[in-house]
């Protein structure tokens, strides 16, 4: 069920608008965020793995932004679940199959994004565990992932993000 509210457009004529739409341009700032992220994660990467663990600014900095990339990817998800999934998520991971069940992602791009909200969870939660050499390689090999994921959701809502 959705619920109707009534919004005066420019001119002054109001207008229906159903509350359960995707607002696109949020999704589209969220996106936003995320691609810079990915942006200065990459900038971390291009220092190679010796460059990276030898600094302790730059390394925190990557914890950081995997933390931002991977929140802009989970509100997109939530966003998402909540207009169109029909259930509320468990978790940030069960986020992710909402959008697999939903068509929106692959199963394989479903299960790495997934494998993503449970590693923002160990940098949130379990900060001390986290190896360093790990956060490189999910720098240097899994960035990708975030782009294909913007890709997915844009072709499901027929926008660019």
């Amino acid at each position: 069920m959705s619920i109707v509210t009534l919004r005066p457009s420019p001119a002054g004529i109001f207008k229906r608008r159903l509350v359960s739409e995707i607002n696109v341009d949020r999704l589209r700032e969220l996106a936003g965020h995320l691609r810079s992220a990915c942006r200065q994660l990459r900038e971390h990467a291009s220092l190679g793995v010796d460059g990276f663990l030898s600094d302790a600014k730059t390394t925190n900095s990557a914890k950081y932004l995997l933390i931002v990339a991977s929140e802009a990817a989970l509100d997109i998800c939530n966003h998402l679940a909540a207009k169109r999934g029909g259930r509320s998520p468990e978790d940030y991971a069960d986020c992710m199959s909402i959008l697999g069940e939903l068509g929106i992602l692959d199963p394989d791009l479903q299960t790495r994004m997934s494998r993503m909200a449970r590693f923002r969870n160990l940098l949130v939660h379990l900060y001390w565990r986290v190896d360093d050499r790990e956060v490189f390689r999910v720098m240097s090999e899994r960035l990708d992932d975030f782009d294909q994921y913007l890709s997915a959701v844009g072709r499901f809502l027929k926008a660019e993000l």
